[in-house]
């Protein structure tokens, strides 16, 4: 019997706290050719998403991906994120949340990707333009842990 990765679990959990805290969860994750979002909207090949309910439809996070849908410049897109491309879940009101490091079977982190997640994180990108998006980036410094 093969064991499920705690990946899933742990990523449905802290989107849990960040609502019950009254937080907008935001995933960061690494855009490859399994990953369905917006052309144009990934940087660096990684994205981060507004996955609050003011900003998503029909999320579904299952133990293989996480998918929604939402607008981007007023244009609804169906989005898909593998769990295992995922890097990163955080409040964007204060940045705690948790880290992950990509595994060797998914796609490889380039150089100097540490520094440019925290740059994407503290930038606070993609999401929806219903609400979940305002200008102000989450602060910096969060508190982001990287589980191995």
């Amino acid at each position: 019997m093969t064991t499920v990765s705690t990946k899933p679990y742990l990523i449905r959990a802290i989107y849990e706290w960040c609502v019950d805290q009254g937080f907008t969860p935001y995933i960061a994750a690494m855009v490859d050719e399994q990953t369905r979002v917006p052309p144009g909207y990934a940087r660096d090949g990684q994205i981060v998403l507004n996955v609050g309910a003011d900003a998503t439809h029909q999320l579904v996070m299952d133990n293989e991906s996480i998918s929604f849908q939402a607008r981007f410049n007023g244009v609804a897109h169906s989005l898909l994120v593998p769990v295992g491309n995922v890097v990163a879940i955080y409040a964007r009101e204060n940045g705690q949340g948790m880290a992950f490091e990509v595994e060797k079977t998914e796609i490889s982190a380039p150089a100097g990707v540490d520094e440019e997640l925290g740059e994407a994180l503290s930038e606070g990108e993609g999401g929806d333009d219903r609400g979940g998006n305002d200008d102000k980036p989450p602060p910096r410094g969060g508190h982001l842990k990287i589980v191995k």
